[in-house]
């Protein structure tokens, strides 16, 4: 099992108050966050409408930690330099929304930034079997895309170990990323599973103390790695 240092906590701001997105980073920074995640939609690849690259410009603009840009849109490579401009240090796009997703991988390496993809509860992990050497990154959905505060789907830790499994088997090391009802008690499995990366939003900014939550999510998760 990875040591507890390998953990990165990155709290997902589509939970945050949309009026306040400054002051939210600056309260999970303070908790310690290692990255913020940014959900991009578009209305059509998910039923929900968030922000797009001038607001992503502006939190770059206030973060101290990397940008983690989560693409959940249509045709993401017209937009994928527009994003890495405006400051993603990881972008990942969903590998049901990509028709050529090697082409689109590279693409996004040849600007700078970490490739990942996602992969939507329905899809299998054998949708990344000929890309499991080439992304920077894997972002597993543990619930369908679209909206914040919903529940972990229970068979998403099978299908982490699975991923595990396959990045393994193809001689990579990259990091899995959980998006999806990540919270005290579902980072402990989820860790257990082989996550690296946990996106939290409700259980983050749902609270009257991001700071803390931010801290109480990584011992949760520590607390796993540790048993």
């Amino acid at each position: 099992m990875k040591p507890a240092g390998h953990l990165q906590i990155a709290p997902s701001i589509l939970s945050a108050d949309f009026a306040a997105l400054g002051d939210a980073i600056a309260m999970v920074e303070r908790g310690g966050a290692d990255l913020i995640h940014v959900d991009i939609m578009d209305g059509h690849f998910v039923p929900n409408i968030t922000i797009g690259p001038p607001v992503v410009a502006a939190l770059k603009r206030r973060a101290r930690v990397p940008l983690d840009v989560h693409l959940m849109i249509e045709e993401p490579d017209r937009y994928i330099e527009a994003f890495v401009r405006a400051g993603a240090a990881m972008l990942t796009v969903h590998a049901e929304a990509v028709v050529h997703l090697h082409r689109t991988v590279q693409l996004i390496k040849s600007l700078g930034a970490r490739a990942g993809v996602a992969l939507n509860p329905a899809t299998p992990v054998v949708a990344l079997e000929e890309l499991a050497g080439d992304v920077d990154h894997v972002l597993v959905m543990t619930v369908n895309p679209g909206f914040g505060g919903q529940t972990f789907i229970p068979r998403s830790e099978s299908k982490v170990r699975s991923m595990r499994d396959l990045l393994r088997n193809a001689g990579s090391t990259a990091p899995i990323e959980v998006d999806g009802g990540i919270d005290a008690r579902t980072a402990a499995r989820i860790v257990a599973a082989g996550a690296d990366i946990l996106v939290a939003g409700q259980a983050i900014f749902g609270s009257a103390d991001p700071a803390e939550a931010t801290r109480a999510l990584r011992a949760a998760a520590a607390a796993a790695v540790a048993s």
